[in-house]
């Protein structure tokens, strides 16, 4: 490390719905002050609030560019008052994004939902990862894929999501031809920030392998895009393609506007941009082979390092490098964890639990934990699907549902709620025993995000998983990953495994298996094995024709339809990590 003291970096946290940053002490990664900016237009999945008030169709979900940099001009700052350090000892800038998040642009940056020639277009606006409207451009790319026995889709799995580059921008094309024909840059949001940053555009190597179908040096041919759509075969090459940075590497350097927004030394070093997941495996210093680290909020996220390339089916995506340099990175994930007990305890909750919640000062998922904590395993009678926002792994499938089975009038909300709970750790040993069988062992569990703080969702993980169970010692894991992939591209550490080791840190074996409790889980996962393979793999496809029916009400103009299907900004808010 340099000897320069005291030296200091800030991580940049974008998540759903704010940004926060986080200064940190190079030497030993100390957080010492923090400041959170929350989004003015938030997540518009219902109306096109930052243009004209249009009606959004159902599994849209947009964003306005500017609230990012609002980010800078008003959570940096306080960050650094907070942290009370000298601005001039701040040595590095680094940020992470939700992805796959993405902003149309024009050659020099500009989203165009910035002109006023297009901010009554949605297609114009930033498409945030959870914008599930390609889906059925993802259908047709994953069908053309194993139809020309393309290499590139087992790197996936098998599958592309709706969620990533392409089948969002063939959406935008078949949509709103004049939107993608005006822009010029299809740009990831972690990309963007630093290029308002630096005023240098750099594609990370994160999102470049991942969400953006780049492997051995290529994307998809241009031969294999105009068979999906003539107007599509330049996409690549148009509106794509870019200088890629390594992670951990500087992708500029401040400019003189960047810091007036933030009150930093003009010429600092910025990081290439990262993926909130993949920078959290650092701060958790957990990028050994073997420590799958799941990163839970809202959704979760499930990265991991491996010394060799595997296929494995369902995973969102190997990428040598994407995570940490020299080693093949790996993720896999699901789609909703949070906004599943958001949603519930905003739909399904009676009025006598949110008063007790009230009276008691605590939250109602708080009080519906305690109640249900003391329950025996399989006492509710009940088993869940957690596809409530679609499936990310391993079925790739973001038209699949949620479910509860086995519920009668006697079913109290916090059996339910349990029954929840559980689910999404059935979901995780999904992932994970694919994983092993696969040739990709998992030996550790680390948990990062903000349901940490709930004991029992992280023993039910342990008990489920048959997996020792770490967790970050951050309570910002990805900020202080943003920090850490900062002070490399400063100089201070030669790479990020050495800063990892100084900066990062973890409680290992936080939580460990019960065997009685583990055996009797494996019968209610017996059961969500099932459920998962009949519904999700073709056996019955009822979940796919409810949502064909449920688009079709809407177009129809069905309002009470469009009220129901879409979350509200308030169980965003309370659910965002």
């Amino acid at each position: 490390m340099s000897d320069r003291q005291p030296a200091y970096t800030i991580g940049i946290d974008y998540g759903t719905l704010s940004g926060r940053a986080v200064v940190v002490r190079v030497s030993d990664g100390a957080e010492l002050g923090s400041a959170v900016h929350e989004y003015s237009h938030a997540v518009m999945d219902r109306a096109l609030t930052a243009g004209d008030g249009q009606p959004l169709p159902p599994d849209w979900a947009l964003q306005n560019p500017q609230d990012y940099v609002d980010v800078l001009r008003h959570a940096v700052p306080a960050a650094v008052a907070a942290a009370g350090v000298d601005p001039a000892d701040v040595i590095g800038i680094g940020t992470d994004f939700t992805a796959c998040t993405m902003v149309p642009t024009t050659a020099d940056g500009t989203a165009l939902c910035d002109l006023p020639r297009w901010r009554g277009r949605p297609h114009a606006y930033v498409k945030l990862w959870k914008h599930h409207a390609a889906q059925g451009q993802a259908d047709r790319i994953n069908a053309l894929a194993h139809e020309r026995s393309e290499p590139w889709i087992r790197r996936y799995g098998g599958f592309i999501s709706s969620e990533w580059e392409f089948a969002k921008g063939l959406q935008l094309l078949e949509e709103d031809p004049e939107v993608y024909a005006a822009m010029d840059h299809w740009v990831e949001a972690a990309d963007w920030i630093v290029w308002q940053l630096t005023g240098e555009y750099v594609r990370n190597a994160c999102t470049a392998g991942y969400k953006g179908i780049y492997q051995d040096g290529e994307y998809p041919s241009e031969d294999f895009l105009a068979a999906l759509n003539p107007d599509f075969a330049g996409f690549v090459r148009d509106k794509l393609e870019h200088r890629i940075g390594q992670l951990g590497h500087p992708a500029g350097t401040l400019t003189a506007e960047a810091a007036a927004w933030t009150g930093l030394p003009e010429g600092i070093a910025v990081a290439v941009g990262n993926v909130d997941a993949h920078v959290t495996a650092p701060a958790a210093d957990a990028i050994a082979p073997g420590q799958m680290v799941a990163i839970m909020g809202t959704s979760t996220c499930h990265v991991m390092n491996g010394d060799e390339l595997a296929e494995v089916p369902g995973m969102c995506g190997v990428v040598d490098g994407g995570i940490v340099e020299g080693l093949w990175g790996y993720e896999a994930g699901q789609s909703g964890v949070g906004d599943i007990f958001g949603w519930f305890v905003r739909t399904s909750v009676p009025a006598e639990y949110t008063d007790e919640a009230e009276r008691r000062g605590i939250s109602v998922h708080e009080l519906l934990t305690e109640r249900c904590a003391d329950q025996q395993i399989g006492e509710h009678g009940l088993v869940a699907l957690d596809w409530h926002s679609g499936n990310r792994s391993v079925l790739v499938d973001h038209e699949l549902s949620g479910l509860v089975l086995g519920q009668t009038l006697a079913t109290r909300p916090e059996e339910t709620y349990r029954a929840l709970l559980e689910a999404t750790a059935f979901g995780t040993r999904t992932i994970i025993e694919t994983f092993n069988a696969s040739g990709v062992p998992v030996t550790e569990l680390v948990v990062a995000g903000g349901l940490l703080k709930n004991r029992l969702l992280m023993q039910i993980y342990a008990d489920v998983t048959r997996l020792p169970l770490s967790t970050i010692t951050s309570e910002q894991g990805p900020a202080l990953g943003s920090a850490i992939h900062a002070a490399v591209a400063a100089g201070a550490y030669p790479d990020v495994r050495a800063a990892a080791a100084a900066m990062g840190h973890r409680d290992v074996g936080a939580y460990t298996p019960d065997e009685g409790s583990a055996q009797r889980y494996d019968a209610l996962y017996a059961e969500y094995t099932r459920l998962h393979d009949y519904f999700g793999r073709g056996k019955n496809e009822v979940m796919r024709r409810l949502r064909k029916i449920r688009r079709e009400a809407v177009s129809a103009g069905a309002p009470d339809a469009a009220d129901d299907v879409l979350l509200t900004d308030a169980v965003e808010r309370e659910t965002a990590r």
